[in-house]
């Protein structure tokens, strides 16, 4: 809006539900508990601490010189709040003109409403039709799932895990980069995979889920990827509780690009999870194949876990409403019985065998054996 400054630069943006509009002096309280939540500071550089002169310089120091100037478009996120009243729930910033970064904030009480995702939209839309810019990248702590579910929601190109991508508080942290350019349509470009809940038994009766990782599985993950059995068979897993947290992190970037389902096999009635069973290599040479993989926690061994979530997943996988294969590999080391009667018993049958080409935790190499099944 040529010849106005802020707050009367700033276009209203709304799609019925998520209102796009300037920021107000009666934000700051709200602002307040968004900057100081938990999770603001674990995943963004919020200073710390945070207390209203903060808030109130933001506003002019940043919200306001970035519209006057014309070097960003920043918006507050506006949503009717339960008790029937317009509430703030949170920001969303697209910064620099021509090539742009994109940078969003939630408050606590908006979260899992799929606000931030019609938020973005909004403001990338606007950015774009009003010449801001002609592209859009975002950027995030690898590890940050709800921000990778956001830009996978909104279409964004996602690029790759990058080493130092980002430097936040006096220290290089690994990001992940996406891109979104004019033209390209701010929804999914391919399926999160692995989003399918499966359930599933064993023959003892015994209920499992099959779901997505999160965070507070790490530690039960970790103490199935370091126990000896584990170590021995699958020698290249995670050492420690970093390395399992990233590896987590990596199964959440796989899900968003297509490339691999990973769930979480896990007691219905405790969420404890008992191991972890994926189907990768979804976007190799040929896309209508996947290859299985998992691994039991210690105290799940020798109860049919293995069993039962191996026939929900290959269902699944071979479901033209699923995954849709038509062929599934898999691949045990000769000596390893438990996994290779478990592949048997889910129809799985013998294709091959490589000599001496699966390394085992003592050092040696042991030949490992090919399965196949066809839908």
């Amino acid at each position: 809006m040529d010849g106005l400054t802020w707050p009367l630069c700033v276009p209203v943006l709304t799609d019925g539900v998520v209102t796009l509009r300037a920021h107000a002096p009666t934000d700051v309280s709200a602002m307040l508990e968004t900057a100081t939540d938990p999770e603001m500071v674990r995943w963004t550089a919020v200073p710390s601490p945070y207390g209203p002169n903060e808030a109130t310089r933001f506003l002019g120091d940043v919200v306001q010189a970035g519209w006057d100037a014309g070097t960003h478009l920043m918006w507050a996120i506006e949503v009717t709040g339960d008790d029937g009243h317009p509430q703030f729930a949170g920001d969303v910033v697209i910064r620099g003109r021509g090539v742009s970064t994109i940078g969003f904030s939630l408050h606590p009480g908006a979260r899992g409403r799929g606000v931030m995702t019609a938020a973005v939209r909004l403001a990338v839309m606007e950015a774009f039709s009003s010449g801001f810019t002609e592209a859009v990248h975002w950027q995030a702590h690898v590890g940050n799932l709800a921000s990778l579910r956001v830009a996978h929601a909104c279409g964004f190109r996602l690029i790759a895990e990058v080493p130092g991508l980002l430097f936040e508080r006096g220290r290089l942290i690994d990001g992940w980069h996406g891109v979104v350019l004019f033209g390209d349509a701010l929804y999914p470009r391919q399926p999160w995979r692995g989003d399918a809940v499966l359930t599933t038994r064993t023959r003892s009766g015994r209920e499992l889920v099959l779901r997505a990782a999160s965070d507070h599985d790490v530690a039960r993950l970790n103490e199935t990827f370091t126990d000896p059995v584990t170590r021995h068979w699958l020698a290249d897993q995670p050492r420690d509780l970093p390395g399992t947290r990233t590896t987590v992190a990596r199964w959440w970037w796989r899900a968003a690009t297509g490339q691999q389902a990973t769930w979480v096999v896990a007691d219905t009635l405790t969420d404890d999870a008992l191991g972890e069973i994926c189907v990768m290599d979804l976007l190799g040479l040929d896309t209508t194949t996947g290859e299985i993989g998992y691994a039991v926690h210690p105290d799940a061994r020798g109860q049919g876990v293995v069993s039962a979530a191996l026939t929900a997943v290959v269902e699944h996988a071979l479901d033209p409403d699923g995954l849709d294969r038509r062929r599934l590999t898999a691949a045990a080391a000769v000596g390893n019985d438990a996994s290779l009667a478990a592949l048997r018993a889910a129809g799985f049958t013998p294709s091959g065998r490589q000599t001496a080409a699966e390394p085992l935790g003592d050092g040696t190499y042991a030949d490992l054996l090919e399965l196949e099944l066809l839908r």
